[in-house]
């Protein structure tokens, strides 16, 4: 019994120490994901999966099998519908024909709300440079906006 007992205590020791090795290296090749994965899955320990499911009557089926033909024959009915007394025509209505399309008061609003001393983005034009040209470029931004919109 003893001896048993030093063996299950060595392959314990083995096996984490391998767990303890992979640890090591996903976290020296900066593989964060994978480290809190395995150190996730140390944590819950075993945790056995049973693949159960219900057929029509209600019992479960625990055969593969059967869990296959189950799916399958679920799947069949779901997507092969016969009858056209079920399907019912649905009027689907769109929030682009409701939202009307940004006044020029709008795009002034917006571009005075801009933030000052940031970093300018792609187009490498300062939000202090559209906040202080004039009139003419809101309007022109504003006919942009428009374009895009109506495309």
């Amino acid at each position: 019994m003893r001896c048993e007992a030093r063996i299950f205590r060595n392959k314990k020791r083995e096996y984490l120490k391998g767990k303890i090795a992979v640890l090591e290296t996903n976290n020296k090749e900066k593989k964060i994901r994978d480290l809190y994965r395995s150190i996730s899955n140390f944590k819950k320990g075993y945790q056995p999966q049973t693949n159960l499911v219900k057929d029509d009557n209600g019992y479960f089926l625990a055969d593969s099998i059967k869990i296959v033909n189950r799916w399958k024959n679920f799947f069949s009915e779901l997507l092969n519908v016969h009858e056209t007394g079920d399907i019912r025509q649905i009027k689907m209505h769109t929030a682009e024909l409701l939202v009307p399309e940004p006044s020029l008061g709008e795009v002034e609003l917006a571009i005075r709300k801009l933030k000052s001393y940031k970093s300018p983005g792609i187009d490498q034009i300062p939000a202090e440079l559209i906040k202080a040209s004039g009139k003419g470029l809101h309007m022109r931004i504003h006919k942009l906006i428009q374009l895009i919109w109506d495309k």
